[in-house]
C-alpha cells in the first residue's frame, strides 16, 4: 500500500490535478509581479484546471463519437440544394432537441450533406458536453447481430441507449431483413422519451416499409415512436458529389 501524499506535487498528482501539478510553482512566482491576491493566485489556477478538464472532455467526447470524419456547419455548401430550409437547420444546432430527449430526421436523396449536416450537429453537441454516438444503420445491425449470437444482446443495446444522442446514418441504403428491422425497432423503442435520435435517410416515409422487410405493422410502430417528437428536414436537389458531372 502505497503512503499517503505529502508534498504539494504529491497531492496534486494523486488528485489528478495535472495543470495545477504543472504551473503552480510558476504561476506562484508570477502572482507578485503582477499584483495578484490569493484569491486571484487561486482563480486562476482553478480556471487553467477547468479548461483542461473542459477541453480534454471534448476530445474524449468526439473520439468515443466515432464520426467517421469531421463536419461543421460552416463548411456545408448552403447554396447547393433545391431545398433546404437553413432556418430549421440552424434551430436544431441549438440542441434543444436532446436536452428534450426528441428526434431529428433527415430526408433526402444521394449526396444532399445529410451525413454533412448530421456529422456538423453531433460534433456541435460534443463541444457543449453532450455525449454522441456516429454509425451507419446497417454497421448497428451487424453488430447487434454479432453480439446476438455472442449471447451479449442486452450489453450491445447498451452502448447505443447511452448517449445523449445517437446518429443513424443512411437509413435505407441498404435492404434490412426482418432480424434487422427487430433489431432497430428496440432501439428506437427503448430511446423513445429517454435519449435523442438523429437519422438520415434517402427514403421518404412513405417508403419505409421497404426498408424493413416490408412489414407495415414494425414500421407504423417504428414511425409512431420516431416521430411523435420529431422534426423532419427534408432536402432536395442533385447530388453535391456529381456536381463535376452535372456541369459538364
Amino acid at each position: 500500500m502505497r503512503d499517503k501524499p505529502q508534498t504539494p506535487q504529491e497531492q496534486l498528482s494523486w488528485l489528478k490535478l495535472r495543470f495545477m501539478q504543472e504551473n503552480y510553482r510558476a504561476m506562484a512566482d508570477e502572482a507578485p509581479q503582477k499584483n495578484w491576491s490569493h484569491q486571484e493566485y487561486f482563480e486562476y489556477l482553478l480556471q487553467g484546471e477547468t479548461d483542461l478538464r473542459w477541453d480534454n472532455g471534448i476530445n474524449r467526447r468526439i473520439r468515443m463519437a466515432r464520426f467517421p470524419v469531421l463536419k461543421t456547419l460552416d463548411q456545408f455548401r448552403w447554396t447547393w440544394p433545391k431545398k433546404i430550409n437553413r432556418a430549421q437547420v440552424q434551430q436544431v444546432c441549438r440542441l434543444n432537441f436532446i436536452e428534450q430527449k426528441a428526434n431529428v430526421i433527415f430526408l433526402g436523396g444521394v449526396g444532399m450533406g445529410k451525413t454533412h449536416l448530421a456529422t456538423a450537429i453531433g460534433y456541435q453537441a460534443c463541444l457543449k458536453g453532450y455525449t454522441v454516438l456516429f454509425a451507419t444503420a446497417i454497421d448497428v445491425i451487424n453488430t447487434l447481430l454479432a453480439d446476438q449470437a455472442a449471447g451479449q444482446l442486452k450489453k450491445g443495446l447498451k452502448k447505443y441507449l447511452k448517449p445523449d444522442l445517437l446518429i443513424l446514418d443512411e437509413l435505407g441504403y441498404l435492404p434490412i431483413d426482418k432480424q434487422g428491422a427487430d433489431l432497430l425497432f428496440q432501439i428506437i423503442s427503448f430511446r423513445y422519451e429517454k435519449g435523442a435520435v438523429m437519422i438520415t435517410s434517402n427514403r421518404t416515409y412513405k417508403e419505409w416499409p421497404q426498408i424493413f422487410n416490408n412489414d407495415a405493422t414494425l414500421t407504423s410502430a417504428l414511425l409512431d415512436r420516431l416521430l411523435h417528437h420529431a422534426d423532419t428536414l427534408v432536402i432536395e436537389g442533385k447530388s453535391y458529389r456529381m456536381k463535376e458531372q452535372v456541369t459538364e
